[in-house]
């Protein structure tokens, strides 16, 4: 482009003129916006030359083609003739040509080089500046065009680096183009102040690239140091702002603002200027705020600049009254509107957004006001990221300030010093050529003193200091948070809230008519109603919370917890929902457990209390005792929670655990735990009841009672008893019964959970009440804690807890224990509780906590011993009876540690022979004595157990031992096993032993048989039958119970002989010797064992000589048959001597190999084998060569010809397993686990032993592990401990079996992949577990199969487990008898619980979405498998559909493939919301998801399938694959065929037509008509309301949304749409009403009409959309549904006339819209060679209204360009034309702006010649020619001079007028018109001699007429004032209401009153 025209004649014509010669002419009613706007785009796109003018280019001026610049001599001639003009040519021409040929950006060549010869160039160029300033023209008589050319061609000249420091340089030059300036602005001509501002702007700031910062300074202070002049500017600027008009020249002003304020150009203005015109634009700022709602981007940037510049270097109150304004003038929302969603490419709009985001901070930086709108936008979430200190990835360049003067003034100085030998070079130059200078009149040139450049300092009051880039970076993301949810919706959401909020405020300010309007923005608010489904409490969605738990982000705390908590506890409340107040509990537990400390304490500890005392409901107890276990945190709490009695009710809840059975079983757990079932049967029933008074009906056990609440005979205030209670009590009183029969809900924690929950509160009650202080002082009285505690209303139903024998709440209770009892006055009565037989009791592994409560216990408790020949110890340990004395000496001893590792271990040392089958016998021993009371816990949870001492426990183990002070003699005598064992005494163990001796030499018979005993229990002997055990031990407690010295102090000798008769009969099975005892055992030294063991890396360089021997050795051992009967065999000894020498070397690994060694190991493995069974013990002879042997082998197969030669001994295999047969034998099985995992590195010895059978072995073994052990903290070996060495096999175990299938890829234990295997190791033990082998420690991993598993990921528990182990011990069983196994080898297997199971990518569907938060390891992975899965199934489904329809039925397996996928679509939506950012992983599968919606005979399916829909659509790149996909029409569909999901239908719409392409579709495919049918005829409000909002959005769409508006309006008057847009409900509304009004006409019959319409048009093209999906959907171009009651009426921009004039005090939605449209419409019917009479009459007569209506929207009318138009009707030939513009011209003639325009044309004449035409009009013309001449305008007097308007209007005066209705009013505008027009001071004296010189005006002169003039308004019945607030329904008859009433099954929940 070349240039733009702005046509002078014709307000809204411009045209562009092409370099390569091409014009091309438009129209605007807004132009010079638009021109603004095209002048700065084409300038950013790197055009400087382009530029505004009044009039087309003289193309034949230019010297040469537009497409080249000219040359060098051309710009030089051009500057010669400013100077001088050519022959022939005039001043005005020369700078046209000069302005055709240089450019606008500057001259070209006139790049000024600083050395030599250089003035000559600036001299031509400061002659051409004084030349065109100095010429003797008049710019009051220049012609326009003239004016603006000299100033565009000063511009050229100051663009250049020459002419720029001219200004200043040149003397007298500034002066004389000032004075040109001054004389051109009072011009008022917008071209010609365009032009001038835009030279000053090239002034003010360099346009060539060479800058120089000092003469910028210099310039800048001359041009800004005049005051008066810059208010002038300002002026101008204001008055354009004010009106609406002059966008060229405000475009212009704010560039000359940016350069003098704004930097980094401001930092060359100099500091006093700068803050004058500051202080001159601050106050001026609201002009500034309107600006930013200019249609120009340019203007917009310009003022945005300037409020920056305001605002960082403004005083204080300056920045507070911009912040201010920026609120209530509304600019605050659209910058952050453009803040937030601009996305472009174009540096520009980037520049915009970077401007706008610097202002919002401004704006909002210590503006506590600004901050609560934009909290109330924003959710808290984000604006946290204001405070974070986080880096973007990438920071944006800084588009605003790009030029670096501090760099520029460096270079500037460092180019001034310049080269030191140039400089002398041109000195010498100088005075060579200096007699040539003065020859020829040049003076010398004196070298200059550079000054050092001074920036101005940029002041930055405000600054802030939040991270805005970090928000607007994270703003563009997803956030799923507890306190965020931000995804592609809720962007929208706000983006639609704020468009629609500046849309409506826009709209009240052209309606205000004058009104300054503000913005309410104290009420604003985004609602996000997409979230209105989440609970929302203070900052934090409930859900997410819940779901994150305690799991919190530390980076992210929680902001404001103790008002968050409270808003919580509010709501529970309020809240009558268990649900709800179950939720709300459990955001408070996980508010107060992260914040505690911060909120403090909770002065309603006492309320919840109570809560928990009342409530009935399980759901609301276990919240309850979660949220308990929270405040507890806080000791304040702890003590209202003691004070409310919160120590009892927690007791009384936690007996509750003795009704957990299911928990998982532990490996070493015993059955003689469990009473017989006959026993329990009997003591059972512990129940009575009664329902009236003094009834007492029982016993009753606890089912039984469960029978009677079902059956109704008993109720909540039945009264019943039971042993334990102190009373009588309601049954609802009772927490046992009150849990098991009264209560409802689900409980969330099950009654092991309960009760570890509730004794890990009464543990941290404890710890915050220590029994001593800090000086160690025992405190007393008893801290209260403890003192209830010990209470026997608690005490003993915490120590019953015991007998749970759940891991977790032994260890609990223990714990507690040993906290209640320390320094506790009760302690010695503790054993009464029988806490120590239950202690002992225990089965599990984790013991510590036990070991430390008996050792600070045992020897304090006041028992009286019976054993009188015990020791000390043994006499003051309550465990006496129960430990062997060796035990308790290790519990005194060494502590709890050491003592837990003895008793959970296999021991036989010196000091301790300890075993599991002594621990299980000790266990059966207590069980057998307390038989009779732990089945009662089952029925009555508060049974008290009645104590009664238990007789000594003989162990056999301990029968042949002697124990002599603490050790055990055999023992330490065998130094071959204790080769230096410590003796701590040697002389006391000396004298002990002694005794000993002594002690066995005299041993003697038994005093007592068994028939004595018999009789001391009072037990009669049946003949021939034995006693049983049950009947002795029911004697003796009877009679221990009698006689016990605690209640009978006299039966102490009788209870003594009850003792000794029960421990007589209940260790008469132990060996029983007449005299000493002979047996002695002899131990082998095993020296080469020895050797080899220990001394291995010394023997390993040598070869080992003794296998002839060793060999023969072992084959004589093997052949000889009295092996197993020999004393003491050799072969063990020689097979273990085999494996340390092959363990030792290699090389002997090879000469055993040469040797026959292997097959002679096999025969001898064989020959032991056999003898294996399942009574083998691990010391046999045959385990121990078998163990050998298999050690050996496993080394062996290192070696790979070993591997070779076993692989050819098949029967080493078969063998190999069949030690694994003897699982009893741990150690065995361990070694040839071992083995087996070292066959595995060689694939053919991997399938062998897979063919073999070896895996029913191996995983057998997985489910021998006690985790417990792993986790009990206690010091453990294998050597001796039974269960550690179990635990050892299962991880052996796991190893060799993920090495038998080749999972391991680490290098060490990397081994072949076998297929076959894997198949069957992930068939039985899931695939799950397999991935795990590689992930997870054989620990974890173990774990797991041994727990109860529920995840996605596994289904495991009891069952499972059963099923497998049963089935791997038959195909054990039968390999091991038959040979013959499962030809599958497992995998065939099916697990019963996975059968019916919907399995997609290793996930269990339906547990998934049962537990939809559960963390999913690789979500991608998992949709991924989800959509095969779905895509897999859908032709199945489809055809399955297509098949059942016409039936009724279907059949189970296709149901059940309906519901399968059913439920992976149900995962598909869980996996999305739990995981952002997986819905990508959808792009490219939603043509498969679209399609399910077509399964019509599976709604459900569909509605599954909307769900998954509606979370991916949030996700933008979504919707772009939907766009895509061509889906639609199964979407649309649906509206039709599945109403139940309409609203589900529109959410996902919602966010699709956010996307232009997916608008575009559905258009095509006929969502108009669907959405239409919904809105007209559903009777859901909510439905109609969400569907009016999606036409809203869809409308905003800038291509597809016009054509919709369009459509609907086929339908709808337009109104509709614009309701929609506003406000969804109140166009609901609309619809249903009736109305009459200027906008609307809308009735019953009309509303009918559409809905039926649009029903038909619906179903139709649903039957054919139905049968062929690709229909498209449109309407005929002449379709338009046709009201009767709006026919005829004439409709103008939306309002219907005649109404509107009947009502113009209507307040319009578009006021402006309207008038520019009737206007044109004027225009239009006026230019008609025979307009219609009516309608001209009734579009005159609407204007006429709104402009005596609205009078401020006149000053609008020189903007639309509509004044020249509307001047030329006044000469029409037709008088109602003539009649009706002069109506309008009398009413714009009220506006001063209107009457500047006027004179811009010949508006005097054209009013005269309509007088002359039609004499009618007169007055009117008379009126406006007196309100014209009034206002000073001397050209409206120049044209009445001009067109003798004067003797014509004096004619009018002398004439009688009798053809007007009020001649005298008209006579009297006449006579204050010409008197106006004598005001004039230039034009005055020509009027006022024309009036002297007629007799006429003589007579009129003298007199005033204002009697004759009436005030009155044209039009009477207009209304006066200014309309107020705009709406739909302000006026007129309006009903709103149906008439009928709606279907009973729509339920209003709004007041449909409301508007």
């Amino acid at each position: 482009m070349f240039c733009i025209v702005r046509h002078a004649e014709n307000p809204q014509l411009f045209g562009i003129e092409f370099i390569k010669g091409q014009t091309r002419t438009y129209s605007s009613t807004d132009r010079d916006s638009l021109l603004a706007t095209l002048v700065d785009g084409i300038r950013a796109a790197g055009n400087r030359d382009i530029h505004v003018k009044m009039f087309p280019t003289k193309r034949g001026y230019r010297l040469g083609p537009f497409t080249l610049p000219v040359d060098e001599e051309v710009e030089s001639q051009h500057l010669k003739f400013l100077q001088i003009s050519p022959g022939g040519m005039t001043f005005s021409e020369v700078v046209q040509r000069f302005n055709s040929n240089i450019s606008y950006s500057g001259l070209l060549h006139a790049v000024t080089q600083d050395r030599l010869f250089a003035e000559n160039k600036e001299r031509l160029i400061n002659s051409a500046l004084l030349a065109l300033v100095e010429r003797d023209t008049d710019l009051d008589v220049s012609h326009p065009e003239d004016i603006e050319a000299q100033f565009q061609a000063l511009r050229r000249l100051v663009a250049s680096k020459a002419g720029f420091a001219a200004f200043t340089a040149v003397p007298g030059l500034r002066e004389k183009i000032g004075s040109r300036v001054v004389k051109a602005l009072t011009k008022n001509n917008d071209a010609i102040t365009y032009a001038v501002l835009d030279m000053l702007g090239a002034l003010m700031q360099p346009m060539h690239d060479d800058y120089d910062l000092r003469q910028e300074q210099s310039n800048k202070a001359s041009l800004m140091s005049s005051k008066k002049f810059m208010e002038g500017l300002l002026e101008v600027f204001a008055t354009h702002v004010e009106r609406g008009s002059g966008a060229l020249i405000i475009s212009a002003t704010l560039d000359f603002l940016t350069f003098a304020l704004c930097a980094p150009y401001s930092e060359t203005t100099d500091g006093t200027f700068f803050d004058e015109l500051l202080e001159m634009v601050a106050v001026r700022g609201r002009i500034i705020f309107r600006l930013f709602q200019h249609p120009s981007m340019a203007i917009v940037k310009g003022a945005g600049l300037v409020m920056k510049a305001l605002i960082e270097e403004g005083e204080e109150d300056v920045a507070t009254r911009m912040q201010d304004l920026a609120l209530s003038e509304g600019a605050l929302p659209k910058h952050l509107h453009i803040s937030l969603y601009t996305q472009s490419q174009d540096s520009r709009v980037l520049t915009n957004r970077q401007l706008s985001r610097i202002l919002v901070a401004l704006w909002v930086t210590g503006n506590e006001v600004a901050m609560q709108l934009l909290r109330r936008c924003i959710p808290y979430g984000l604006l946290q990221y204001l405070e974070s200190t986080d880096e973007v990835p990438e920071h944006d360049i800084d588009r605003i300030h790009q030029r670096d003067n501090l760099q520029l003034a460096v270079d500037i100085q460092n180019k001034n010093r310049g080269n030191v030998q140039w400089k002398l070079i041109e000195k010498r130059v100088n005075n060579i050529l200096q007699h040539w200078r003065t020859r020829i009149g040049m003076e010398n040139v004196d070298e200059k003193v550079q000054r050092i450049v001074v920036l101005r300092k940029r002041r930055q009051k405000i600054k802030s200091e939040a991270n805005w880039e970090f928000f607007y970076y994270r703003f563009l993301q997803d956030h799923a948070r507890p306190n965020l949810i931000w995804n592609h919706r809720t962007r929208e959401e706000l983006r639609e809230c704020l468009e629609n909020e500046i849309r409506a405020f826009n709209v009240d300010k052209d309606l205000g008519a004058g009104t300054v309007i503000a913005w309410n923005h104290v009420e604003f608010e985004v609602p996000y109603n997409c979230l209105a489904e989440e609970i929302k409490i203070g900052d934090y969605f409930l859900r997410l919370l819940l779901e994150e738990g305690e799991n919190a982000d530390e980076a992210n705390p929680m902001n404001k917890p103790q008002e968050f908590f409270f808003d919580l506890y509010h709501r529970f409340l309020l809240s009558q929902k268990a649900l709800m107040k179950g939720n709300c509990l459990q955001a408070m537990t996980i508010v107060y457990g992260r914040c505690h400390e911060t909120i403090g304490p909770f002065n309603d500890t006492k309320y919840m209390t109570i809560m928990l005392e009342k409530c009935s409901d399980k759901l609301e107890r276990d919240r309850l005792l979660l949220f308990l276990s929270k405040l507890i945190l806080n000791q304040q709490n702890v003590k209202d929670f003691i004070d409310a009695n919160g120590v009892r009710v927690l007791v009384d809840i936690l007996t509750l655990a003795h009704f957990h059975t299911n928990r998982a079983y532990v490996h070493t757990q015993s059955n003689v735990i469990e009473s017989n079932p006959e026993l329990r049967r009997d003591t059972e029933k512990e129940w009575y009841y009664g329902n009236v008074e003094k009834e007492r009906l029982g016993p009753y056990s606890l089912q039984e009672l469960k029978e009677l609440w079902e059956a109704g005979d008993i109720n909540p205030k039945t009264r019943c008893w039971a042993q334990g209670m102190d009373g009588w009590r309601p049954l609802q009183n009772v927490p046992q019964l009150k849990w098991t029969l009264v209560a409802t809900g689900t409980q969330v924690l099950n009654e092991s959970e309960l009760a570890s929950l509730i004794l890990g509160m009464l543990i941290q009650i404890c710890e915050f009440y220590p029994s001593r202080n800090a000086d160690d002082a025992v405190i007393r009285p008893l801290p209260k804690a403890k003192r209830l505690l010990t209470d026997t209303a608690c005490m003993p139903h915490i120590v019953q807890l015991l007998l749970t024998f759940d891991p977790t709440l032994v260890e609990r209770v223990t714990t507690l224990l040993f906290l209640v009892m320390q320094d506790n006055p009760m302690l010695p009565r503790l054993y009464l509780s029988g806490a120590f037989f239950f202690t002992m009791m225990y089965i599990g592994s984790n013991v510590l906590p036990i070991g430390r409560f008996l050792h600070y216990t045992h020897t304090k408790q006041a028992f009286r011993s019976d054993e009188a020949k015990a020791s000390t110890l043994m006499q003051r340990s309550v465990l006496g009876p129960i430990l062997p004395e060796a035990m308790i000496c290790y519990l005194e001893n060494y502590g709890p540690d050491k003592f837990a590792e003895i008793f959970l271990g296999e021991f036989d040392t010196p000091e301790a022979i300890w075993s599991m089958e002594m621990r299980r016998l000790m266990i059966e021993k207590i069980a057998a004595h307390i038989a009779d009371f732990s089945p009662r816990l089952q029925s009555n949870t508060r049974a008290l157990y009645q104590y009664c001492p238990i007789p000594t426990i003989n162990y056999p183990q301990l029968a042949s031992e002697l124990f002599c002070n603490i050790y055990y003699l055999r023992h330490l005598c065998d130094v071959q096993r204790f080769p230096d064992w410590p003796i701590q005494d040697p002389v006391k163990l000396l004298k002990d032993v002694l005794d000993a001796w002594k002690t066995e030499v005299e041993k003697k018979a038994p005093t007592m048989s068994a028939d004595d005993a018999y009789a001391v229990l009072g037990i009669v002997k049946k003949e021939g039958k034995p006693v049983e055990e049950s009947v002795v031990r029911r004697s003796y407690f009877a009679l221990a119970q009698k006689y016990h010295p605690d209640k009978n102090p006299e039966g102490r000798d009788m209870f003594e002989k009850v003792n000794k008769a029960y421990e007589f009969l209940c260790s008469r099975t132990g060996k029983v010797t007449d005299g000493p005892d002979p047996s002695n055992l002899l131990l082998i030294l095993k020296t080469q064992v020895i050797l080899f063991s220990r001394y291995s890396s010394e023997l390993q360089p040598y070869k080992y000589a003794g296998y002839p021997m060793l060999i023969r050795t072992i084959t004589m051992e093997t052949q000889d048959e009295r092996l197993f009967a020999k004393p003491v065999p050799l072969l063990a000894a020689a097979c273990e001597l085999v494996y340390h020498t092959v363990a030792c070397s290699p090389l002997n690994a090879e000469e055993l190999r040469r040797e026959r060694g292997f097959e002679i190991l096999e025969e001898a493995l064989g020959r032991c084998i056999a003898q294996l069974n399942v009574s083998s013990r691990p010391d046999d002879l045959g385990v121990q060569v078998c163990m050998n042997i298999a050690s050996c082998f496993a080394v062996a197969a290192q070696f790979e010809q070993c591997r070779e030669k076993l692989a050819e001994m098949p029967d080493v295999i078969r063998d190999i397993c069949r030690m694994l047969f003897f699982s009893h034998l741990s150690r065995l099985c361990c070694v040839a686990v071992e083995c087996v995992s070292a066959f595995c590195v060689d694939l053919l010895l991997q399938t062998q032993l897979f063919k073999a059978g070896v895996l029913w072995h191996l995983l057998l073994f997985l489910f021998r592990y006690d985790f417990t052990l792993e986790e009990g903290e206690v010091e453990r070996s294998a050597d001796s401990n039974q269960q550690e060495v179990a635990n050892n096999l299962a991880k052996l175990s796991i190893v060799a079996t993920a090495r038998l299938g080749g999972y391991l890829k680490s290098e060490r234990m990397a081994t072949p992949a076998n297929p076959s295997i894997r198949q069957a190791i992930a068939t039985m033990l899931t695939v799950y577990i397999t991935k795990q082998f590689e992930r997870v420690s054989p620990h974890e991993l173990l774990k797991i199969l041994n727990s109860n598993v529920r995840s996605p990921y596994l289904l495991w528990d009891n069952g499972t487990r059963a099923q497998l182990t049963e089935y791997l011990d038959t195909q054990r069983g039968t390999m091991i008898r038959s040979g013959e196994c499962d030809p599958s080898f497992g995998a065939a297997f099916v697990h019963e619980a996975h059968s019916s199971e919907l399995i997609v990518g290793d996930i269990f569907v339906r547990i998934y979405n049962e537990q939809p938060m559960f963390p999913i390891e690789e979500p991608k992975t998992f949709t991924v498998d989800l959509l095969q899965y779905l895509g897999s199934q859908a032709q199945y489904v489809h055809s399955l559909m297509a098949m059942s329809q016409g039936t009724t039925t279907m059949d189970v397996i296709s149901q059940k493939k309906i519901t399968h996928v059913q439920l992976a679509l149900e995962a598909l939506r869980n996996i999305v919301r739990s995981s952002p950012g997986v819905e990508m992983q959808c792009i490219g599968h939603f043509r498969l998801l679209f399609s399910l919606l077509q399964m019509d005979g599976a709604p459900r399916l569909q509605e599954a399938a909307l769900e998954a829909l509606s979370t991916v659509v949030s996700n933008k790149e979504c919707v772009n694959d939907i766009a895509s996909a061509d889906v639609m029409p199964d979407l649309l569909l649906l509206i039709h065929s599945l109403p139940t999901a309409r609203l589900l239908i529109l959410e996902i719409l919602h966010p699709l037509v956010s996307n232009s392409k997916v608008v575009k579709e559905l258009m095509s495919k006929g969502v108009c008509i669907y959405l239409l049918d919904v809105f007209c005829n559903s009777t859901n409000a909510v439905m109609r309301e969400k569907t009016a909002e999606l036409f809203a959005k869809m409308m905003t769409e800038k291509l597809t949304g016009p054509k919709l508006r369009l459509q609907l309006a086929k339908f709808l008057p337009n109104i509709f749409m614009d309701a929609m847009r506003d406000s969804p409900e109140t166009s609901v509304h609309m619809f249903e009403g009736t109305h009459e009004n200027p906008e609307l006409i809308w009735n019953d019959e009309a509303r009918e009409k559409v809905s039926s319409s649009v029903q038909e048009l619906k179903d139709q093209f649903y039957t054919t959309q139905r049968n062929d999906h690709s229909a498209i959907w449109s309407l005929p171009q002449d379709y338009n549904t046709i009201y009767s009651n709006v026919q005829g009426e004439i409709v103008v921009g939306g309002v219907f006339l005649r109404l509107f004039v009947a009502n113009p005090g209507w307040v319009l939605r578009k006021p402006k819209e309207f008038f520019l449209d009737i206007v044109d419409s004027f225009v239009e019917l006026s230019s008609l060679p025979s307009p219609p009479t009516e309608e001209l009459e009734l579009v005159t007569t609407a204007i006429v209204v709104f402009l005596e209506a609205q009078p401020l929207m006149a000053d609008q009318v020189p903007t639309f360009g509509h004044i020249p138009k509307l001047i030329l009707l006044l000469k029409s030939n037709n008088d109602n034309v003539v009649s009706s513009t002069m109506r309008i011209v009398h009413q714009l003639a009220k506006s001063a702006v209107c009457i500047n325009s006027l004179a811009a044309v010949d508006s005097v004449n054209g009013m005269k010649l309509a007088m002359k035409k039609s004499r009618l009009v007169t007055p009117l013309a008379c009126e406006a020619l007196n309100s014209m001449f009034n206002e000073p305008n001397d050209e409206l007097i120049s044209q009445a001079l001009s067109c003798d308007l004067i003797p014509y209007l004096l004619t009018l005066l002398g004439s009688p007028l009798e053809f007007i209705p009020n001649p005298s009013g008209t006579k009297a505008h006449i006579v204050k018109a010409l008197k106006s027009m004598t005001r004039s001071l230039a034009l005055g004296d020509k009027v006022s001699a024309i009036l002297d010189q007629s007799r006429v005006w003589s007579e009129f002169k003298d007199q005033r007429h204002d009697l004759f003039i009436t005030h009155t308004n044209t039009v009477g019945y207009l209304t006066a004032g200014t309309p107020g607030v705009a709406g739909y329904l302000t006026q007129g008859k309006s009903k709103t209401l149906p008439d009928v009433p709606p279907p009973a099954d729509v339920i209003h929940q709004e007041n449909p009153n409301q508007l």
